[in-house]
């Protein structure tokens, strides 16, 4: 409930401080946050107070049921609030990242958000078997992955986003616009109208921008990644993220076992054993590799 006064809004754009915030008639207003530092994300419900006719001010962030974001040592990326699933789109062609889709899963394991992982340009039947074999080891975990080509059956992926808040995440070029150009065709004037009147068409680029597939669907669009920083997180809840090492965890010999070179370390005894895929397990070394000093 808002306080007396104030108007209650999704934030469906970011860029910077500036903010196109979605009222509950659907109407757009431009708004902005106090103070110098903003932790608004899109997909945000807020509390404004409007200003003038077209803007308004921030004042008040409702509790979240998620927030999706990556951090280094020196800052933190908001990506999207208040999703449901993660999409996580990779293509054929270009290659993708093994670990930075491990990255993603990460983040989404702990905000216990679902995840689908989107492989794009399946119209590429050369490439094709490649990709598909990248992809097993996630597939083995049970995350869901789901095969399409965007220019042409882009409409595959839309009963996976029914009645749900999805953000799509993926390097650039893996055709993230592509499917959100074929699913809201829409999405290019809305983007052209929020970038005018969030900053007078001097920048194009939001942080994320949010589209109503339906009454009950919404779809964040999020700009392309080449790193996912995970350095908000701690070591044990990096572990707990990888859905495999969980029946293991707690049962080294060791209670600060860094599961390398220890003695009777649950964990490499579950890789030799062949129960947790070893490509896996060195991913997870290198990303504590990251975040530990030395």
């Amino acid at each position: 409930m808002s306080q007396p006064g104030l108007i209650e809004g999704r934030v469906v754009a970011a860029h910077g401080r500036q903010y196109f915030v979605q009222l509950a008639d659907g109407s757009l207003l431009p708004c902005f946050t106090r103070g110098k530092k903003s932790d608004v994300a899109c997909g945000d419900r807020v509390d404004i107070k409007q200003t003038a006719p077209d803007q308004g001010v921030i004042e008040a962030i409702q509790p979240r049921s998620s927030l999706l974001y990556r951090s280094n040592e020196v800052k933190q990326k908001l990506i999207a609030a208040n999703v449901d699933q993660l999409v996580i789109v990779v293509a054929t062609e270009p290659g993708f990242s093994d670990e930075l889709v491990t990255r993603a899963l990460i983040a989404a394991e702990s905000e216990e958000i679902e995840v689908l992982i989107v492989l794009n340009k399946c119209d590429l039947a050369d490439k094709l078997p490649i990709a598909r074999e990248r992809l097993k080891m996630f597939a083995a975990l049970d995350y869901r992955v789901l095969e399409l080509s965007a220019l042409e059956h882009a409409e595959d992926l839309r009963p996976a986003l029914h009645g749900k808040t999805s953000v799509l995440v993926g390097q650039s070029g893996m055709g993230k616009s592509t499917l959100v150009n074929a699913l809201f065709p829409e999405a290019r004037a809305a983007t052209r109208e929020i970038s005018a009147a969030l900053d007078s068409g001097k920048h194009t680029t939001t942080h994320a921008t949010l589209y109503n597939l339906d009454a009950d669907s919404q779809l964040i669009d999020s700009p392309g990644l080449q790193e996912f920083g995970l350095g908000h997180l701690n070591t044990q809840e990096i572990e707990h993220a990888f859905r495999e090492f969980r029946p293991y965890l707690g049962q080294c010999r060791f209670r600060d076992c860094r599961h390398n070179r220890e003695p009777d370390c649950a964990l490499s005894a579950a890789v030799n054993a062949g129960k947790i895929e070893e490509k896996r397990f060195a991913t997870y070394h290198r990303i504590m590799g990251t975040l530990r000093p030395g």
